[in-house]
């Protein structure tokens, strides 16, 4: 069975990973960027796994994306699934519940005081082991956006053939251009929690399974799958995008 981030992702995260290889892309006319996958989960729904099958086609056929169906049903990379397996096509945390029956609403004592409003919990960010460093030179065009499909890394501007580097130590577990949206892509596996993504190169310099060290070039800054020169960067904590700027030295 051929893996997600083989075909993709492929997901990433998210997130979300040869031989070394180019791409270059041509655009007529005012040839729109090709947008990412936005799930639309199938609650309650299951598949089961064909022979010939993989994580980004059964992904693709249901409207979810390949990263996204691989971390709801705890797939692991390489992303291999097997003829028989049943995948779930919605996250478990959104599992339909049985509706309870409607009861009659009871006012409280007039003498009841108000009570106070609960404060929103807020979240610090997960703590990374990962010494992280900027994986490419060049102006800050887009921030990370939670919840934005479109927006779930930064970006960073540059020339074509700049120098893209890994932004910490770790092994390639893809290297291809199959997820609609990122162009050429390589994603950076840190550790069983941390991966990190690179996305719109023109150029791939790194094969899947190649360790890498933090600060080696691992690709060409290009313009694949984007409207110009530039770098899609993300990293993601247990397949689920974070804020890189959290993690990065400041500059």
């Amino acid at each position: 069975m051929t893996s997600m981030l083989r075909t993709i992702a492929a997901s990433i995260f998210v997130m979300m990973m040869a031989a070394c290889g180019s791409s270059e892309v041509v655009r007529q006319g005012a040839a729109r960027t090709p947008q990412r996958v936005v799930s639309q989960p199938k609650y309650g729904a299951t598949v089961a796994v064909q022979r010939g099958d993989t994580l980004y086609r059964i992904a693709v056929n249901n409207r979810i994306s390949p990263l996204d169906l691989a971390l709801w049903n705890g797939i692991a990379p390489p992303y291999t699934i097997y003829p028989g397996q049943r995948l779930r096509l919605f996250p478990s945390s959104g599992s339909m519940r049985a509706p309870v029956a409607s009861q009659p609403s009871r006012r409280p004592p007039a003498s009841a005081a108000p009570r106070p409003a609960t404060p929103p919990v807020v979240r610090a960010p997960a703590a990374s082991p990962v010494a992280w460093r900027w994986p490419a030179d060049g102006e800050l065009i887009g921030r990370y956006v939670s919840g934005e499909a479109t927006r779930q890394g930064i970006d960073i501007a540059g020339n074509s053939g700049q120098a893209v580097r890994a932004a910490g130590d770790g092994v390639i577990v893809y290297s291809g251009s199959g997820l609609v949206g990122y162009g050429e892509l390589i994603i950076v596996k840190h550790n069983d929690a941390w991966l990190s993504a690179y996305g719109h190169n023109r150029a791939r310099l790194v094969n899947e399974g190649q360790l890498v060290k933090a600060g080696q070039q691992i690709a060409e800054m290009g313009r694949s799958g984007a409207a110009r020169d530039m770098l899609h960067f993300e990293i993601r904590y247990n397949g689920k995008p974070v804020d890189p700027l959290r993690y990065l030295p400041p500059r």
